[in-house]
């Protein structure tokens, strides 16, 4: 029996090879991620495929076309391997923790404090592993419905996923101009006039712009939109080149030490949530994974708030 299953299911080499193919969507970019030659992962694939006795996928253009035998072996291919895993951090855990991998994917915004949680704690378990991956609200959601992470970092949590939480930190979202502008000399804005100001908005899919969208739907405004742009750093730069304003993350400003740009104090500002830590219903934690759970609960908790009042905008 089992070596009829394994027959089936190939070695676990090449179930990682398929698992970077699904993922990385071209034989060059598996060969990449795995360090391997293409003709290597390409030779793999097809073992793997004569192993099962159905192709995987097809080249449909210049895309991958998984087949149905493919999407079940991709499926299978996860879970053994994540089982493995688990195995491998229970055996860690026993050996003080000594190796393993942590996964972390977060909101773009994110980024500019989640480094400075992880310093400490890769300081204290120097023998783990960190996969760190950074993209927009959709693509964190994406990735959390595949379950490729231990953990997701949101400041908006999605809709309609059955999910666990640990709220972490607030995210409050303020209005931003050049130092220089007319609305920065000003004690009060109304909102109606910081919206008559050209708007720099994030693109579709960021977690700023469905809060912001959001807000402005809720007191009925429609702001002057006069850009749609893909990153915080690039928002802030068309700020300080007098291109418009904008509402942000303050801890974009505050970690990434910006200077010549100023919060507005805009009425019904900021828009207030909240960062959280949050991973599938039901899922077993990994033993590094429960251990920095932990720790992001306490002395990591603590030590960011800390470090938001000492960096702080005024």
């Amino acid at each position: 029996m089992a070596s009829r299953l394994h027959a089936h299911i190939g070695t676990f080499r090449q179930l990682e090879i398929l698992l970077a193919l699904y993922e990385g969507g071209s034989v060059k970019a598996a060969a990449e991620t795995l360090f391997l030659t293409q003709p290597t992962v390409s030779m793999q694939l097809k073992k793997l495929s004569e192993a099962i006795g159905f192709p995987l996928y097809q080249q449909v253009g210049r895309k991958l076309k998984f087949t149905d035998a493919g999407i079940a072996t991709v499926q299978t291919a996860r879970q053994v391997l994540q089982s493995c895993e688990e195995l491998d951090m229970r055996l860690s855990n026993l050996r003080g923790l000594t190796s393993g991998t942590l996964r972390l994917a977060c909101a773009t915004t994110a980024k500019y404090f989640i480094p400075h949680l992880l310093g400490p704690f890769c300081e204290r378990y120097p023998g783990i592993d960190i996969q760190f991956t950074v993209a927009n609200r959709q693509q964190v959601i994406e990735r959390f419905e595949q379950g490729l992470d231990d953990f997701y970092v949101f400041s908006h949590l999605p809709q309609g996923l059955a999910i666990e939480v640990r709220e972490f930190m607030p995210n409050d979202l303020v209005a931003i101009a050049p130092a220089a502008h007319p609305l920065t000399k000003q004690k009060k804005v109304s909102l109606e006039e910081f919206c008559q100001a050209g708007f720099l908005i994030r693109e579709q899919g960021s977690g700023t712009r469905f809060a912001t969208e959001t807000f402005f739907k809720e007191h009925d405004i429609q702001p002057n939109i006069k850009m749609t742009i893909a990153s915080n750093e690039a928002i802030i730069h068309s700020v300080l080149s007098g291109l418009g304003v904008s509402i942000l993350s303050a801890h974009t400003l505050a970690f990434g030490e910006i200077y010549g740009v100023k919060v507005v104090n805009v009425e019904s500002l900021p828009i207030k949530t909240k960062w959280s830590f949050s991973w599938l219903k039901g899922q077993t934690l990994s033993p590094i994974a429960q251990v920095f759970l932990e720790y992001v609960e306490t002395e990591g908790q603590a030590m960011m708030h800390q470090a938001l009042k000492t960096k702080q905008l005024g």
